[in-house]
Order: C-alpha cells, then structure tokens, then sequence
C-alpha cells in the first residue's frame, strides 16, 4: 500500500468538511521523528502548513499563517498537518508512552496540542484527525508487489555472490548492496534543500518557522 497516497487521499476529503464548517482542521500522521510522510502528504493534499519534526515550530507564526489564508472571502479554512514527532521551538516531541524495557517510546498527540492551540489563537474552530494506524493497512500497491520480488531475488544473489551484512538498495537504474553498518549508521531526515522542501516553501505552505 502507498502510505503517502492514502493520507493525501484523507486530507483530500478532510477539505470538504473544513470548507463547509469553515474550520481549521489538523491532521496527525505517523512517522516518528523524520517528517516525509508528513512532507509528501501535505504538499500532494493541498496543506496550508506541515509541521515537521527536523523544523521546531512557533505557533504563534502557524496561527499568523492560519489567519492571513483564511482571511479572504474565497477559502476561509486552512489545513494543517503534523508529523507525530513535531515539536515547538524549545520543546520536546509529545508522548503517548515513555520508554521503557524492551519498549521504544510512543509518540502522539502533538495535533491535539496544536489544534487548542490555534484555536485559541485563530477564533477559528478547530478540529484534529489522527489518521494512525490506518496508515498500516490496505491493499500493496503493483510497485509493492513488484518492489518485494526484485528485493528477495537480489538478496538472495548476494548471498550466492558470497556477500554478508549487507541490505539491498535501488539506486535507479541498478540494485546496490549496502552495508547495513551504513545503512543503520544514521537516521534520513528531511534536509533544508531537499526538493520536497523547496517546492513546499514556493507554494506558500508555512512550516511554523
């Protein structure tokens, strides 16, 4: 299943109901502490702001931004989505669960924390969906099935290649195998300059910073 495509496919309805209630409408999506998902889904579902976790934002700038989109006649609703592991400047990401032994942290709940917030700050009425663990289900998509099959079969030719440690990796248009020391080394964020970035700030979506 496309992750991205489906929670770009329920902000896309989400607009609907925003439009006709005029509210703003904050959409909580997974992915810990890298914002893609958050990224990708909102530019594709038309966000207003995406709040990510590599860009601490101010809320005070997010409602500003709120404001000054909804203030004409023609759209007076925004959209807001936020990765789980968006934090204010200063602060920290916000916890369903706190580690424990043998258990990860659990984060959520940021989009609640953001919709009080703007509405306070807006006068605008604010609602929040956390889309979750709808994220994880679903139908694999041809690339997925397609994806799988091209994985396992060079996996297995490494092994027959005699390789070890190693993942598979496409790097279009030839199959790479990775050390997974590399691979594991660091957690991929979204950059400043990535393209996604870029092309959000062109169209006016504001990440609160």
């Amino acid at each position: 299943m496309d992750t991205a495509k489906f929670a770009t496919e329920c902000i896309d309805r989400l607009h609907f109901t925003a439009e006709s209630h005029r509210r703003v409408m904050v959409v909580e999506v997974m992915g810990r502490y890298a914002g893609w998902l958050a990224l990708h889904a909102g530019i594709a579902g038309r966000a207003d702001t995406i709040l990510i976790p590599e860009i601490p934002y101010d809320i005070a700038k997010v409602a500003a931004h709120v404001k000054r989109r909804t203030a004409g006649h023609d759209r007076q609703y925004s959209i807001v989505v936020v990765a789980e592991g968006a934090k204010p400047i200063g602060g920290g990401v916000t916890l369903k669960e706190a580690a424990s032994a043998g258990h990860v942290e659990r984060l959520g709940g940021v989009g609640e924390i953001v919709a009080g917030q703007l509405q306070e700050l807006t006068g605008k009425e604010t609602r929040t969906v956390v889309l979750g663990h709808l994220l994880r289900g679903g139908q694999p998509t041809s690339l997925d099935r397609s994806l799988g099959l091209i994985f396992g079969a060079a996996a297995v030719r490494a092994l027959v290649e005699g390789h070890d440690g190693v993942m598979v990796a496409v790097n279009p248009p030839r199959l790479d195998y990775v050390p997974l020391r590399v691979a594991t080394a660091k957690l991929k964020l979204v950059a400043a300059d990535d393209y996604g970035m870029m092309t959000a700030r062109t169209l006016d979506i504001s990440f609160g910073d």
